[in-house]
Formats: C-alpha cells, sequence, structure tokens
C-alpha cells in the first residue's frame, strides 16, 4: 500500500506553476525594457555570450528540484503488510434513512444534507472506534461493513442520495434488525445503533426490534431530520415541483418525534432533534463515551518502508545540474562550427582548382 505520512505539503505543489508564470512574466518585461533601447540584433552584438534559453532551463530545474523537495518531505511510503492489533474501542452502527421524504428541505440544506453533515460530524468525534454504514427506506442495506477507516466512510456518505434504493418507504423496524446482524459477535458493552430519519414508519414493529436490540446489549439512540410542522417534497431534477397524492394535493410530510422518542426510549437510549444538532449531538457523543469499551482486533498495514529519499537524490542531482549550468554561453564552444565550413579551407581548395 503507498501512502504519503503528510498529504498536507502536497498542497505546497501549487506554488510550481506560480512560480513558472512569475518568472515567464518577468522575462518578458525584461525584454521589452531591452527593446526600448536596442533591437534584437543588437542586443545580441552588445551581449554575444548571453543565452536566453539557458536561463529557462534554469528555472525549469530549479521548479522540478523544489516540485521533488516537496515530495520528499510529504514522505511517501510503502506498507510491506498487514498486522493484527488489539485496540480499545466501541462499535457503531449508523442507519440512514435515504426515503424521499428525506428530500424535503423544512430544515437546510435539506434533511438528507443535513444528516450526511451529522454523521461526518460524528465521524470527526471517532477515535480507534469500528463503525459501519446501514442506508434504509423500505428495505435496508449495508453501505458499508465494519471498519476504523474513517476517510473511507466519509467517501461513502458523499455518495449517498434517495434514488439509491429502488423501494421506497421508511422501514426503521428493518432498519434495527439489519443493524444488529451488522455488529460482530461477543462483546455486548460496547454497542450503539443510530437512526437518523424523519420517523414517518411505514410497519410495526420498530419498537419490538428496539427491545430485541437491548437484549444483545445494544443502546439505540435516534436522530429526528426535520419539524413536526413539515414541508413539501421536492421532485428531484425539477425545480419548484413537489410530489403530490392522488388527488392532487402538496403531500406535506412531518417530523414524527413521538416515534422516534419511544423507539430511543424502548432502545435504552435518547432522542435528538436535528434543528438543535450541535448541542443534540455534543450530548450524543457525551453518551457514547459513557459507553464501556472492549478489545477489537483491527487489521492496520505496518513496517512501512520510507521512499523520500529516492524524491531527495533527484532533487539534489536537479539542483547540481542548475548549479553547473550557466546563463551565458561557454567561451569554449561558442566557436565550434561542426557543421559550417572553414572560410580559409573553401579558398585553398578554390585555389588548388
Amino acid at each position: 500500500m503507498f501512502e504519503f505520512g503528510h498529504t498536507e505539503y502536497l498542497h505546497l505543489l501549487w506554488i510550481l506553476p506560480l512560480l513558472l508564470a512569475i518568472f515567464f512574466v518577468s522575462r518578458k518585461i525584461t525584454v521589452k525594457r531591452l527593446e526600448r533601447y536596442a533591437n534584437r540584433t543588437m542586443v545580441k552584438r552588445l551581449a554575444p555570450m548571453r543565452a536566453p534559453a539557458k536561463m529557462w532551463w534554469k528555472m525549469v530545474l530549479v521548479t522540478l528540484a523544489l516540485g521533488f523537495i516537496i515530495v520528499a518531505i510529504s514522505r511517501p511510503r510503502f506498507g510491506t503488510h498487514l498486522k493484527e492489533v488489539d485496540r480499545q474501542g466501541k462499535e457503531l452502527v449508523i442507519a440512514l434513512d435515504v426515503s424521499r421524504s428525506m428530500l424535503a428541505n423544512d430544515i437546510q440544506p435539506s434533511r438528507l444534507g443535513r444528516a450526511k453533515q451529522a454523521v461526518i460530524k460524528l465521524l470527526d468525534n471517532l477515535k480507534n472506534d469500528r463503525v459501519s454504514l446501514i442506508v434504509f427506506a423500505g428495505k435496508a442495506y449495508t453501505q458499508l461493513p465494519l471498519t476504523s477507516d474513517y476517510p473511507a466512510a466519509k467517501m461513502f456518505i458523499s455518495s449517498i442520495d434517495t434514488e439509491m434504493l429502488p423501494q421506497q418507504g421508511t422501514a426503521i423496524g428493518e432498519a434495527i434488525g439489519h443493524g444488529i446482524k451488522s455488529f460482530s459477535p461477543g462483546e455486548e458493552k460496547n454497542k450503539a445503533l443510530i437512526i437518523i430519519t424523519d420517523g414517518e414508519n411505514h410497519e410495526g414493529n420498530a419498537l419490538e426490534m428496539a427491545e430485541e436490540a437491548v437484549k444483545k446489549g445494544i443502546r439505540i439512540y435516534t436522530i429526528g431530520m426535520g419539524l413536526p410542522k413539515g414541508g413539501p417534497i421536492p421532485v428531484k431534477g425539477r425545480s419548484n415541483e413537489f410530489h403530490k397524492d392522488r388527488n392532487g394535493n402538496v403531500v406535506i410530510t412531518k417530523l414524527n418525534e413521538g416515534m422516534l422518542q419511544q423507539i430511543a426510549a424502548a432502545g435504552e437510549g435518547s432522542y435528538i432533534r436535528a434543528n438543535n444538532i450541535r448541542s443534540g449531538l455534543n450530548a450524543l457523543f457525551n453518551e457514547i463515551d459513557e459507553l464501556e469499551q472492549a478489545e477489537m482486533k483491527s487489521q492496520v498495514y505496518a513496517d512501512y518502508n520510507e521512499q523520500f529519499q529516492f524524491a531527495a537524490w533527484i532533487a539534489l542531482l536537479l539542483l547540481v545540474l542548475e548549479f553547473f549550468l550557466l546563463d551565458r554561453k561557454n567561451k569554449y564552444l561558442v566557436n565550434l562550427k561542426l557543421f559550417q565550413n572553414d572560410p580559409g579551407h573553401s579558398k585553398k581548395a578554390n585555389a588548388q582548382k
């Protein structure tokens, strides 16, 4: 596995094209200033040893050397093998509602957009914990199995939308059942299931499944997306159009706080409303931190082989070349004309004729 130990330094590579642009502009300005006093032919006569092309080569060598220095300090490296390590942490399964009602924008930017922000904020507060991601509408599916790779989890979250599941609805009970199966077997003191939805449950077994989760040592937390007064459901891809019922009336979807509070109570957890998401999430973080941690085995890449030496040596070689590359013509080679006839030799040849 190849990676950079300090990826933040790679942003410095944007400096390189900027340096070349500055050099190009400065050379243009210098040439124009010279042309005010003499044309190009006169400049060549006054400064016969001047070599503008070499100045460009010197700048290119310096720029490349700087690029390899940036790569070197970013610490390129290869992981030679996977090893199993023991960690103290918790297991969290996040069940995210992706039904069309989550497109409602009674909270900004939308219920689903706010939900994704909440999940990312949650991931930013995790350390040594494993997380799984479930998406559900009429059915529930595992989007990401248990992992401690938080960047990968964020990548999956960014790709979630309401069109990824064909069967619409809000099957919270099935999401809980699927979540129970997503935890690793064994330890039953470090598990939490977080359900993010607007609570419009379309089946009646959610409370029973929450009680079943508690029996397996899983605590359930619910985060309600939306407002009790509700809002219309936009038609995706069509501005100012909303879903309507069979009678042609605009469908209003409302946050079902009562259902989510009951599920949280049955799951021995707590309920949070998203319109006060900052303080609510902080309270959730505190409760999750109180969960007893357990020993977990994780596989990580170890024994990284540092490869910055190659970049450093290339940078040094380029700087040495730049040092010995003069910005003027070589006085020993300037009169060397391999492909031109010697005038004296031509005259001698003509005389012999």
